[in-house]
Formats: C-alpha cells, sequence, structure tokens
C-alpha cells in the first residue's frame, strides 16, 4: 500500500519553500494514498488538510493536529468517523462520498465543539429514515449539515423525536453491518479466483511447448511472434471488457480492486515498452566492409568549414543550448568524427585526414553549440612573398620626392627579364630627338627643378 512519505510532503510543500515543520496548509489529493500517517509527526501547525480522492480505508494519526480547523477526506474508503477527538480546532470536516454506514460513529465528534459544517451526502448512511434528524440532535454544535443550515426550530423537533429516531438508526446500521459482512466475503472470494485465473492465463498467452534444441525454439519464436502479439492484444482486450462490464456493488473493496487493476495494467504497459527499448537494434555506424556512415540521430544542424588559411577543419555542431556538457561525447577519428548526444550518434566523414591528437572541442557560452576543430594531417607550405630587390633605397626617396614636386614617376621594367627582342631602337636617335610631338625638352625640366625650393640632385637617379 501507498502511504504519507517525506519526500511526497515536501514536493507539495513548495508554497512553504519545502518546510514541512511551520506548514500550515497541504493538498494530498488524488495521490494514491491507502494509509494516512506521519504527518502529526511532522506538519504539527496544519490548520488546512485536503486528502481528497484516495483511497484511505481509516481515519487515523490526525488526532494531534491541535490546530486544524479544515479536514477534507471526501471520495476516499472511510467507513466509520473516529479518532478527531483530539482536532481542538475542528470547524468544518468533508466526508463527502464514502462508505460511512456506521452513524452512530459521529457521537464521537461531540468532543469538536467548534465543528460548525459536516458533509455526510453520498454515504451509505444518508439513506437512513431519520438520519439528518439524529445528527441534529447529536451534534449540538453544528451550524449546517450537507450545505444546509440547521434551524433552531429543527434541532428542537430533532432532540423532542430523539429516542425513537436513535433507535430506528440503530436496527439500520445492524442490517447494513450484515450487508457488508457478506460484501467483504464476496470480494475475498473474487480476489481468490482472480488469483487462481492468472497462472492460467499467463500459460495460454505463452501457448508453446518448450522445444528441444535451441534452433526449434528460434524458429518458433519467429513465427510466432507476430501471430502471440495480436492473441495477446485480443486477450488482454477481452480481459478488460469483462472487467469493466462485470456488474460489482460499490464497495471500499471493489474501488480498492479496480485501482489495483489499472496500475497492473499500466505497469504491464511500462514493462512492454521498456523491453522494447531494451531490444532496439543498436544504430549502424561502420558496416561490415568497414565504410564509416554520415549518420545523424539526434538531427541537429551543423556545419563544415574548411579554414585553409590554418590547414584545419572546422565542425560547429547546433546542439542544444540548455543541454550538459557531461552528456556530449566527442570522438576524433583520422577520417571521421562521433559526437554522442545523450546516447544518440552524430558521425560525419570529414573531406580530408586530421590530426585527432591535436583536435579540440569547446562549447559557446551563448548558443551552446559545439565547436571541434581539427588540424590537417596534411602539411602545406606557403611561400612568403618577396620584397623587390631591384629597387633601391634612394630611388625610394626620390620617388617621394617627385611625388612632393608634382612630378609623375614612371618605373622601367628590367629589359633582360624580356624573352622578345628589344623594340626600342628601331628608330634612330636623331629621329627622336628631333622636331616632333616627342621631342624631349631637357631645358624646361632643368629650369621646373631650380624653381622647386626642396630639390636635391641625385646622381643615382
Amino acid at each position: 500500500f501507498l502511504s504519507v512519505t517525506e519526500d511526497l510532503v515536501r514536493r507539495r510543500a513548495e508554497h512553504n519553500n519545502c518546510e514541512i515543520f511551520s506548514l500550515e496548509e497541504i493538498s494530498l489529493h488524488q495521490q494514491e494514498i491507502e494509509k494516512l500517517e506521519y504527518l502529526d509527526k511532522w506538519c504539527r501547525d496544519l490548520k488546512i488538510l485536503y486528502l481528497q480522492n484516495n483511497l484511505i480505508p481509516k481515519i487515523e494519526n490526525v488526532g494531534k493536529l491541535k490546530k486544524l480547523e479544515y479536514l477534507n477526506v471526501a471520495l476516499n474508503n472511510i467507513e466509520r468517523i473516529e479518532n478527531l477527538e483530539g482536532c481542538e480546532e475542528l470547524k468544518k470536516l468533508d466526508l463527502t462520498a464514502n462508505f460511512i454506514g456506521d452513524l452512530s460513529s459521529i457521537e464521537s465528534l461531540k468532543y469538536n465543539v467548534h465543528l460548525k459544517e459536516l458533509f455526510l451526502v453520498g454515504n451509505p448512511c444518508t439513506e437512513f429514515e431519520g438520519y439528518r434528524q439524529f445528527v441534529v440532535a447529536t451534534l449540538h454544535q453544528l451550524k449546517y449539515l450537507d450545505s444546509k443550515e440547521i434551524e433552531h426550530s429543527e434541532r428542537i423537533k430533532a432532540l423532542q423525536n430523539y429516542p425513537e429516531v436513535k433507535q430506528k438508526i440503530r436496527e439500520q446500521e445492524q442490517a447494513y453491518l450484515l450487508k457488508r459482512a457478506r460484501e467483504k466475503e464476496e470480494a475475498q472470494r473474487r480476489m481468490q479466483e482472480r488469483k487462481k485465473k492468472k497462472p492460467k492465463q499467463m500459460e495460454s498467452k505463452l501457448g508453446f511447448d518448450s522445444p528441444d534444441s535451441p534452433q526449434e525454439k528460434k524458429n518458433l519464436e519467429a513465427e510466432g511472434d507476430g501471430e502471440q502479439e495480436r492473441c495477446g492484444t485480443v486477450e488482454d482486450d477481452e480481459e478488460d471488457r469483462r472487467f469493466w462490464e462485470e456488474p460489482t456493488p460499490y464497495t471500499p473493496e471493489s474501488r480498492l480492486e479496480t485501482h489495483r487493476y489499472i496500475e497492473e495494467k499500466r505497469r504491464a504497459k511500462d514493462n512492454i515498452r521498456e523491453s522494447k527499448k531494451r531490444e532496439k537494434p543498436p544504430w549502424t555506424l561502420v558496416t561490415a566492409e568497414g565504410k564509416v556512415l554520415n549518420v545523424n540521430v539526434p538531427k541537429l544542424h551543423f556545419s563544415l568549414k574548411d579554414d585553409e588559411e590554418n590547414n584545419q577543419i572546422i565542425l560547429e555542431l547546433a546542439v542544444y543550448r540548455h543541454l550538459d556538457t557531461s552528456l556530449l561525447e566527442v570522438d576524433v577519428q583520422p577520417t571521421h568524427i562521433r559526437v554522442l548526444v545523450k546516447g544518440k550518434p552524430f558521425q560525419f566523414v570529414l573531406p580530408e585526414e586530421v590530426k585527432p591528437d591535436s583536435s579540440s572541442a569547446k562549447r559557446s557560452q551563448t548558443t551552446g553549440h559545439l565547436l571541434v576543430t581539427m588540424p590537417k594531417a596534411k602539411e602545406i607550405i606557403l611561400a612568403k612573398q618577396k620584397v623587390s630587390t631591384s629597387l633601391k633605397h634612394s630611388d625610394c626617396n626620390t620617388l617621394q620626392k617627385n611625388a612632393r614636386s608634382g612630378q609623375v614617376e614612371k618605373l622601367e621594367v628590367d629589359p633582360s627579364k624580356y624573352s622578345f627582342p628589344d623594340v626600342t631602337k628601331i628608330i634612330q636617335e636623331k629621329e627622336r630627338t628631333g622636331q616632333g610631338p616627342i621631342k624631349l625638352q631637357p631645358e624646361k625640366i632643368t629650369e621646373v627643378k631650380k624653381s622647386c625650393v626642396d630639390f636635391e640632385n641625385n646622381e643615382d637617379v
């Protein structure tokens, strides 16, 4: 059975910073709790306690909660009101839709002098003749019963007929208790029958005699797997239909049996799911011939960059930003790279051989992307740019000075570098210096040079 655990209480005490000693209100509804315990030791200051829609059969271990004002145990398997005398401040008690047939047990609530509201709707005792008059006459402090206000005249009338009503209630209680005894016996019988059916169902589901040889066993399994799975599904559906269509009385036992049945089915499905996960074949990363495959099981975006300048290959893998780095495994090989992301492989064949020992991996602090830098195994020697030696330092100075004087300097190419004949001397010198548009005028150049203040004659030019 499931009971109240410290972990459960702390999880439900988030509004109190998970501190349970000073807790004043807690909601433990729909937690499949079958036993109520420990709360009176852990949470002494509780004022409001919600325990509705569980499987609690008995009110217990709440008597020391002196400050408790509101207790909600609706939709449980409670059959008797008890152990609440110590809840001195109790003002509201909700017992809706339980199995209370022992109506006389409400007499224990006489000690809860501050009790103003009581809810018993949906219990078998509400069908007793004289139910309301008995409760009103028994609990003088009550103001509301099942959300209906108790008038002063109603209480006076209930007190007048109290002895007669009390006798009727006792008789009806006895009849109900006999009925409950029969229901318990029936539930016990059904449980025994169900236990006997289980082994037979398991044998019928297996369906095969154990084969002698392992090969026969494999063949039978291969042939019967699909059919067995279909038969199993049909049998499960049939069992479900029988269970839900079979008429049963609404009792604490049937409610508990239904819960156990649902829980059993859920666990069976979880086990099948887990076995399928375990049986899942591993991913094929390398073929039988030794060929490495490109695989992207985590379905991540990536980019591969060939950094020729630094002679390296850079892989950027778009890993989830909030994924912990401990869930990543990087394995660089000379011809391929493999990254395991939460156990799922990403593998890529590299275009060129790399050096695994010199490779490095790092993550971006902003995007979380994984950056793997892999130096290439093949070294490339880059030639350095040569500075022309034909240009002398003095020539440089002259060029600077001529630039300042406004002249355009044209560099002459070394004629020895040419492989074709020199055609510059075909025309005679006389004709070159004669009259015409290409006549050289050294006089004017000299005059310009003289007019330039910063000019300095250099014989090397």
